[in-house]
């Protein structure tokens, strides 16, 4: 009898860790983003330059426990065939999932979408954080969505490689995402 009261006890204690840890981290950690209405949706310039881009309907996450955790919506006002002449491309775009009550960000989606060409990837601003990148992927309608990857330098530095040529100087202990 003793036995199965310890087994019960085990058994509910580790299916509330697990609850907990779960609701950690699908929900607990992340924020809506509030937006400003003037730079929330830039994107960079071939020169270089970021540059503020009109939208509409924007909704956004993030959370202060990892600099990939931002995830965004939106409506450009510009087509995107517009976009790609005056932007700099992002080839190496991958978007990362987002919890499943963000419901305007579907990263399968966005990723098919991303690998037929029907939608095309921008830098939004590289180094956001150290060895992090933000994103942008536009569909043909004008649907926009933004998130944060980790980029060739960050990639190697948080592996605790020596800095590539080409990276800018790390900070002294760059956040591992």
């Amino acid at each position: 009898m003793t036995g199965k009261i310890l087994a019960a006890i085990i058994v509910i204690s580790a299916l509330l860790v697990g609850g907990g840890v779960y609701y950690a981290q699908v929900y607990a950690f992340y924020e809506e983003v509030v937006p400003n209405g003037v730079d929330d949706v830039v994107m960079t310039t071939p020169a270089g330059a970021v540059q503020p881009v009109a939208y509409s309907d924007y909704r956004a996450i993030d959370a202060g426990s990892s600099p990939i955790r931002y995830r965004a919506c939106f409506i450009l006002d510009e087509p995107v065939e517009g976009l790609g002449a005056r932007y700099q491309a992002y080839p190496s775009a991958d978007p990362l999932v987002a919890p499943g009550w963000f419901d305007c960000y579907d990263a399968e989606s966005i990723g098919a979408a991303l690998e037929s060409g029907r939608a095309k990837a921008f830098l939004s601003r590289s180094d956001i954080h150290y060895g992090i990148d933000r994103v942008i992927a536009v569909m043909p309608d004008g649907r926009g969505y933004a998130w944060q990857q980790i980029n060739a330098c960050g990639a190697v530095v948080f592996d605790g490689e020596p800095v590539p040529a080409g990276c800018p100087t790390p900070p002294e202990t760059p956040r591992k995402p």
